[in-house]
């Protein structure tokens, strides 16, 4: 699992709240800031990602993501996708991973608003256990 949290923690406590580590997923986050070291995984993974731009579908993928994803070798492991965002949005509802999907080729897994519900997480969870559990290597 790789999520990108911004300052707002919201996907972070999301990610925390799955206790994938408790599965034997790992789990990454990309860097908040463009000082920190850059994260290379090299392993299969799905991303999380909130959905920026207050419903400006161009904006909508966060840059810190899209500085991760230009990386070819980061780029190679993406198996799926799942975004969070804010039904205010409208048509921009979790655009993010419309647009992860669509440029990774990826299956967009799940979509939740904001922080999530604690029915979010489980499905979450359960979902990328039985999914990591099947995924054949690329």
């Amino acid at each position: 699992m790789v999520y990108f949290s911004s300052a707002s923690e919201n996907t972070a406590r999301f990610v925390a709240g799955c206790r994938f580590q408790d599965e034997g997923i790992n789990v990454y986050r990309v860097p908040l800031k463009a000082s920190e070291p850059a994260l290379n995984v090299r392993e299969p993974y799905v991303i999380m990602v909130p959905t920026y731009g207050g419903g400006v579908i161009k904006k909508a993928v966060p840059i810190q993501v899209k500085r991760f994803l230009n990386d070819p070798e980061n780029r190679a492991w993406i198996r799926g996708v799942i975004a969070s965002g804010n039904t205010n949005f409208g048509e921009a509802y979790c655009a993010a991973g419309d647009i992860i999907s669509a440029k990774c080729h990826v299956p967009f897994l799940y979509k939740f608003e904001l922080m999530g519900t604690p029915e979010d997480t489980a499905a979450v969870k359960n979902g990328l256990v039985q999914f990591f559990g099947t995924l054949e290597p690329r």
